[in-house]
């Protein structure tokens, strides 16, 4: 059996990064890798039913203060303080869904733009 002669290492190029500083950064990477994670299936769920229950409950509680409002003003005007309340908490529950959406986009964004300057 013949044995390789042993090479020695490659030399770096003059002013190029040394071994050690190519295992540190990627040691760097991997330990922020870890530390912010890829969200998984999961939190696109919980995303989804965090913006649903952020709609869901204004308009609930809409649609119960004109059920109250109805049954306790006995009015000949003929308003559905049901009707009305319900659509009032429904639009206030989209534009809490699209607050927290355009926050969350921008947190997402802010992110990559520190990974972009981070690789640098």
């Amino acid at each position: 059996m013949k044995q390789n002669p042993k090479r020695p290492p490659p030399v770096p190029a003059p002013g190029g990064p040394t071994l050690a500083d190519q295992v540190g950064a990627k040691a760097a990477r991997k330990l922020k890798a870890r530390r912010s994670a890829t969200p998984g299936v999961w939190f696109g769920l919980g995303m989804m039913g965090l913006i649903g229950w952020s709609v869901v409950v204004p308009t609930l509680l809409g649609a119960a203060l004109g059920l109250w409002l109805d049954q306790h003003q006995h009015q000949s005007g003929g308003r559905s303080w049901t009707l009305a309340l319900l659509v009032a908490g429904l639009t206030i529950g989209c534009f809490n869904a699209w607050h927290w959406v355009a926050r969350e986009d921008q947190a997402m964004h802010d992110e990559l733009d520190e990974k972009e300057q981070g690789d640098d």
